[in-house]
């Protein structure tokens, strides 16, 4: 557990590449006052407030989930669809959420890294699989729900915002 004085405030992480709920994490961080991290390879915008911060790593591979895993913190929410990446951040102490909603844990953690490495088995042996399936209404909504349910559980257990 995390002791009072290391408890720094809320923060979110956003591996912001190719990710479809930007405008929803700007909305509940604005509802909940809390700092936004947007990390990607290249410029993108971003809305003019002093609690959204972007960062533009250098290009090259996994350059934006390194930053985040070095950023990732008890108290931070990382927002990725990259599970290796969601599993460095869950090691870190962070609560990692993909853009569908899914909360990943320790105990979920195994499994999702165990699929991916499945499925890119299967694709280096030469086996058609399909990718993910197209961004929906209902993964926007679980999403939404998922953060604030993250940020309302992170306030309860002590961190400021």
């Amino acid at each position: 557990m995390t002791s009072e004085a290391e408890r720094g405030p809320i923060l979110v992480l956003v591996d912001a590449d190719a990710c479809p709920v930007k405008s929803e994490i700007y909305r509940v961080a604005d509802r909940h006052n809390l700092r936004v991290v947007v990390v990607a390879n290249a410029p993108i915008a971003v809305p003019r407030d002093p609690r959204i911060e972007r960062v533009v790593v250098p290009g090259g591979m996994d350059k934006a989930d390194d930053w985040i895993a070095e950023h990732a913190r008890p108290g931070a929410i990382v927002v990725t669809a990259d599970i290796p990446l969601a599993s460095r951040s869950v090691k870190a102490g962070a609560v990692a959420i993909a853009p569908t909603g899914k909360v990943f844990d320790d105990e979920s953690i195994g499994m999702a890294l165990a699929a991916r490495n499945l499925m890119d088995s299967l694709r280096s042996a030469g086996e058609a699989t399909r990718g993910p399936p197209p961004f929906t209404a209902r993964d926007r909504s679980a999403f939404l729900s998922a953060l604030d349910l993250a940020i309302v559980r992170l306030k309860r257990a002590g961190f400021p915002v």
